[in-house]
């Protein structure tokens, strides 16, 4: 698709033939484009007009392009700026992305490459919140800035809180969003650190390209390469078909790498590569593929320490550490609970088809003493499991007791319900031997007694909560948590 006449390209490279070419294919994309030789000859040009986007030579005959990038800076223009690295200068890429260039390009420059990069700089001018009186100049005229997308309006409203810190956070996320710098995200477990990737995905320029998660941690070692880069028909046992990678399936959007601190060493030097390449070649395959992503990374645990104990590259930390972004956990933001609360009950709720009932000031009084370690996490599974344990239209604060721990609440005791009893070791014997893991074990004793309870009552599940002493909200959230398979949907065959 050809560009708009309008958008004007200033190109800054020493070369000539590779001046030459980068104008031409410019100028094929149907771009305005102009050249310099050096920073005085570009100094010329920004002086007597606006451009769009900026694409310097790291090395000049007079300097260096990061002075244009500061240039920039300082006189709060909206250029977006591409920089040109020799290959392997890993350390010019990060000081050009951290001084506030678009996005970086390593020779031998590849052409698609180069087009990529300027249509995603020109469309995420368009939807930049940060520039000034959000407008920006191409050639003689002005243009208004497109608003900035709905999704991403949504994702950061997902980011629930008025502190300090998380109005802080929503607004790093919107700068940061207009980059294609990695981004790294650090926070304890449970603070909601998918959520904030998926903001940065959402208020970019690539928020219509696919956003695919991967949890580092959870892939088997003899398989990641393979998950990450994709592999060809035959390339290991059981390839019976050509697969996409991670890398293939976020062309266009976000790869978002979860717990990255648990990646093996010798993924991460595979990593690197593919980082500053941008290029994978998929396992068994003789070809390498370009790969157009933004890289979005978090972890709960400390990096700098991991590289300090050689278990984590220092280089590619260098390469993921461009831009930081902080989830606090919620001892550092307290007042904000109350509103988690809700935002969590509203849509636990709406999931489940039914109005979300009201907090009493008690249940957030005994919500706002406990310590939750895990963070947003934790606070989520103790309002689903009140949800569960409530008849009424108001958690109150022994909706939050545990089952086994009747003084969380008061001194008197709390009386179990019929399916608890049925839980109870009394009411089944001890099991052989000690299960390795003991909800498991717990959930499977609960999910049979369950099932013969619905199987009696023909799968009425209005029944079956009568005969265990539940209502029918607690029987659906035990149903669904157990992973329980119903005959028929049909509500009113199921009461």
């Amino acid at each position: 698709m050809s560009a708009s006449p309008s958008a004007c390209v200033l190109v800054v490279d020493d070369e000539p033939d590779l001046r030459t070419l980068y104008e031409l294919t410019l100028l094929r994309e149907g771009y305005e484009v102009v050249s310099a030789s050096d920073l005085a000859q570009a100094r010329e040009w920004l002086g007597q007009r606006q451009f769009n986007v900026l694409i310097s030579d790291m090395r000049l005959p007079d300097g260096l392009g990061l002075e244009l990038l500061r240039e920039l800076a300082e006189q709060q223009r909206t250029e977006k700026t591409i920089v040109i690295t020799a290959y392997g200068s890993a350390e010019n890429a990060v000081e050009a992305l951290k001084s506030g260039a678009f996005d970086y390009l390593t020779k031998p420059v590849d052409l698609k490459q180069l087009r990529a990069a300027v249509q995603a700089a020109l469309q995420s001018q368009r939807h930049d919140p940060a520039s000034p009186g959000g407008r920006h100049a191409a050639g003689n005229s002005i243009r208004q800035a497109l608003p900035a997308p709905a999704a991403g309006a949504q994702a950061l409203a997902r980011i629930v809180g008025d502190s300090p810190t998380m109005v802080q956070i929503r607004q790093r996320i919107e700068k940061v969003a207009t980059s294609m710098a990695p981004v790294l995200i650090l926070g304890e477990s449970g603070t909601g650190k998918e959520l904030v990737a998926r903001a940065v995905h959402e208020c970019s320029h690539r928020a219509d390209g696919p956003f695919v998660a991967v949890n580092c941690g959870a892939i088997p070692d003899n398989l990641i390469e393979a998950e990450f880069f994709g592999a060809r028909k035959g390339a290991y046992t059981g390839a019976s078909h050509d697969r996409e990678g991670y890398f293939q399936a976020a062309k266009g959007g976000t790869l978002f790498l979860d717990e990255i601190g648990d990646l093996p060493l010798g993924m991460q030097a595979k990593l690197l590569r593919v980082i500053q390449e941008r290029r994978v070649r998929p396992l068994g395959g003789v070809q390498e593929e370009s790969v157009d992503v933004r890289l979005v990374s978090a972890t709960h645990k400390d990096l700098a320490a991991l590289v300090r104990a050689g278990e984590f590259r220092q280089d590619l930390f260098y390469r993921l550490n461009v831009i930081g972004l902080r989830s606090p956990p919620l001892r550092e933001r307290r007042d904000d609970l109350p509103m988690l609360a809700r935002a969590l009950l509203t849509r636990l709720c709406a999931e489940a088809g039914q109005l979300p009932p009201r907090l009493s000031e008690e249940a957030l009084a005994w919500l706002q003493m406990q310590e939750l370690p895990g963070n947003v996490r934790e606070l989520e599974n103790l309002l689903q499991r009140a949800l569960a344990l409530s008849a009424g239209d108001v958690l109150e604060a022994q909706d939050f007791a545990e089952p086994d721990a009747p003084d969380s609440i008061s001194s008197g005791p709390v009386p179990m319900d019929s399916a608890q009893a049925a839980l109870a070791p009394a009411a089944s014997p001890a099991p052989a031997e000690i299960p390795d893991d003991l909800q498991s074990y717990l959930d499977e004793q609960e999910r049979q007694v369950l099932l013969k309870a619905l199987k009696e009552c023909d799968y009425n599940r209005t029944a079956a909560a009568s005969r265990l002493g539940l209502n029918l909200r607690q029987m659906r959230y035990r149903i669904q948590r157990l992973g329980i398979t119903m005959p028929s949907d049909d509500e009113e065959t199921q009461g």
